[in-house]
């Protein structure tokens, strides 16, 4: 198995008889896997290698590592069953698992199309750009250099069964990405 980061993306985690191989599955899913990295690194994880696969840590525990198969490739999270997933974005990785704790990717592309959209106060003095609550969101965001898309609602949109299927107060912000929807509780 591998013990150095740059070799997971560069020949593959050594745990098969594909490693250091065009056939490597790490070769084949390459674009998405790095599309995940930088994820997880913008996102401020610490980057480490365990189990011959990349493995993205905060304040001295697990959070998530990422897996290349033949069909697939993985963002797994430890302790998944802490979080909320309101879209029903995870997956479990087997019949067998107690919780789902994954988001698989069949198609590189999909981890670009996963950009993140808030929504903000359309009639706020400011024409929703950061004197509510979605100023944290934005500021997050752009202090990572994420890209972000906006949705501005009136109050009325707020209190519509759309929204309120995402946030059930009808409040902002929102933070959609893919199928993944957080909102804040307060």
């Amino acid at each position: 198995m591998i013990t150095e980061i740059e070799d997971y993306f560069a020949i593959g985690c050594g745990r098969c008889n594909r490693f250091a191989t065009p056939d490597c599955s790490t070769r084949h899913w390459a674009a998405g896997l790095a599309d995940l990295r930088r994820i997880c690194t913008a996102a401020g994880l610490v980057e480490t290698v365990k189990w011959g696969h990349p493995c993205y840590m905060h304040a001295g525990r697990n959070i998530a590592i990422i897996g290349a198969f033949r069909a697939d490739f993985r963002l797994s999270f430890f302790n998944a069953a802490l979080m909320a997933d309101p879209a029903g974005l995870l997956e479990k990785q087997g019949p067998n698992t107690q919780h789902a704790d994954m988001i698989r990717f069949d198609d590189n592309a999909q981890v670009t199309a996963m950009k993140p959209v808030i929504t903000a106060f359309k009639a706020s003095p400011d024409g929703g750009h950061g004197h509510a609550r979605d100023m944290r969101v934005r500021w997050a965001l752009e202090e990572v250099g994420q890209a972000y898309d906006e949705r501005l609602l009136t109050f009325e949109e707020l209190k519509a069964p759309a929204h309120r299927a995402i946030h059930p107060f009808g409040k902002i912000p929102t933070y959609q990405e893919g199928q993944l929807a957080l909102f804040e509780s307060g």
